[in-house]
């Protein structure tokens, strides 16, 4: 079985959130499987930079609508084959993969990320120059979303799956980029590419997949719904028998309190001791009062309101007053970094906010806090509240999307069964937020009911297998 998985980033080359995460770790686990999977990714400075004697795998001409670009070989550390598309008139610069320096979108998005499509169909189908053809072309999110449109219209097509790891993000551009990037009229149409008198990648790849999946079964019901369709909602319902929610899984190497190098001492579920070492340190660290008593929240997170960061903010003075510590680690909307750095001087020895990213920090928080918040207003699927779960830290978060798939609440119903981990809250808001907070803080207080919740956190499994068959599965079927 031949896989070309498509993405925009990949850990640790290129990452701006979950999507390199998973990048990452599916592919190596369906390696792991026996697939014969490939990763294509744009040749990024700093993936170029880690490919330190690339060949050349093919060469690719002006396409319609682009430049010339290359196809170098090389491969992930983990020994995962990776093809990147050198084309240093769309991606040599500096910036971030979708930004410039100030944070404004790139204004050529559309084509460096037609570009990726492109060549990934032209690699699925008879056009390809290489031997080597996948069975089933695997795309991610809207940065490949036009690679099922152009699979459409080309020889020999492989079939393709469609991943959805935020439908929020959508690829939309004026309606000329269609004609632009070498599209077909035809497909300029509410039919196809269209999305309200625009071009949609996104609305692309889920119109002309052959299945779409997204990385939880709640969230795939959700975007069917009015409220988190974000516009797609028709179409995807129109769909619905061939989508599906498949549960991210984590990298559970990477995050391992066992064998973290990150952490001051290690632990397990059969010794947490630890625990309160890492504890320490990170109160040290964000210069919080050393305290082995005090709850101490900790948060990883973008600073934007998707990620109920907001809230956090506003009951801050509550928390600090049950009593009670706050981490905060991330970066974003500049108003909320703001309020967040003045909250730690506000209340010092209290709360600590680092604004930026620091992954050496952010598995330290997951150790050495005691409860994780996580209130998104909406979540596909998220990695954080399993990062957690799996280092002893019961999350508090919101009953939506992976959240609600990943976490179940502390009752006495489900001490009872034996599979609480943490705290929901289902209303969103402020009030709710504290509430699941304050219950949190309750059960922190009872050491047996605490440990029987960590506990179980611990022994969940949250590994890619799981995931990773069932992705395995879709492309079997499509196959055939």
């Amino acid at each position: 079985m031949r896989v070309l998985f498509a993405t925009s980033e990949v850990a640790p080359l290129i990452k701006t959130g979950g999507l390199a995460d998973v990048s990452a770790a599916l592919p190596a686990a369906l390696h792991s499987m026996g697939v014969d999977v490939r990763v294509l990714l744009p040749g990024y400075p700093q993936v170029l930079k880690a490919l330190p004697s690339p060949q050349t795998a093919a060469d690719f001409p002006a396409l319609p609508g682009f430049p010339p670009a290359r196809l170098l070989s090389g491969a992930l550390p983990d020994g995962v084959p990776l093809w990147v598309v050198e084309c240093p008139e769309l991606y040599q610069r500096g910036g971030g993969a979708y930004q410039d320096e100030h944070g404004g979108d790139w204004p050529d998005n559309a084509q460096r990320f037609g570009l990726l499509s492109k060549i990934a169909a032209v690699l699925g189908s008879t056009d390809s120059p290489l031997e080597w053809k996948p069975d089933v072309v695997h795309c991610n999110d809207w940065q490949t979303g036009l690679a099922p449109a152009y699979l459409h219209f080309a020889p020999g097509a492989a079939p393709c799956v469609m991943a959805v790891h935020n439908l929020a993000f959508q690829g939309i551009f004026p309606p000329q980029t269609a004609a632009e990037l070498g599209l077909p009229a035809e497909c300029f149409q509410p039919d196809g590419v269209e999305f309200h008198g625009k071009l949609s990648f996104l609305k692309a790849g889920l119109y002309y997949a052959d299945h779409i999946t997204t990385v939880s079964p709640s969230y795939a019901e959700e975007i069917q719904t009015d409220v988190l369709g974000f516009g797609m909602q028709g179409l995807l319902a129109h769909r619905r028998k061939v989508l599906n929610g498949i549960l991210n899984g984590i990298d559970t190497e990477d995050w391992n309190p066992a064998a973290d190098p990150n952490l001051v001492q290690a632990y397990d579920a059969t010794d947490l001791s630890g625990k309160s070492a890492n504890k320490r340190e990170l109160q040290k660290r964000m210069g919080l009062h050393v305290d082995p008593k005090v709850p101490l929240f900790g948060l990883v997170s973008r600073f934007t309101r998707q990620k109920g960061l907001d809230l956090v903010l506003k009951i801050t003075p509550q928390l600090v007053a049950l009593p009670a510590q706050l981490v905060l680690l991330g970066s974003g909307d500049a108003g909320m970094q703001r309020t967040a750095l003045g909250l730690s001087h506000r209340y010092s020895g209290q709360v600590g906010a680092y604004v930026g990213f620091d992954e050496g920090l952010s598995h330290l928080i997951e150790a050495g806090a005691d409860i994780f918040l996580m209130p998104s207003r909406f979540e596909p699927c998220g990695l954080n509240q399993m990062y957690s779960q799996r280092y002893g830290t019961p999350p508090v978060v919101h009953a939506t999307g992976g959240l609600i798939d990943t976490v179940v609440d502390c009752s006495a119903a489900s001490l009872k069964r034996g599979d609480a981990t943490g705290f929901v809250f289902d209303s969103m808001g402020a009030s709710s937020l504290l509430s699941a907070a304050r219950r949190a803080v309750v059960a922190y207080r009872n050491k047996k009911t605490w440990r029987t919740l960590q506990r179980n956190g611990m022994a969940r499994d949250f590994s890619w297998d799981k995931s990773a068959a069932a992705y395995r599965d879709i492309y079997a079927r499509l196959m055939q």
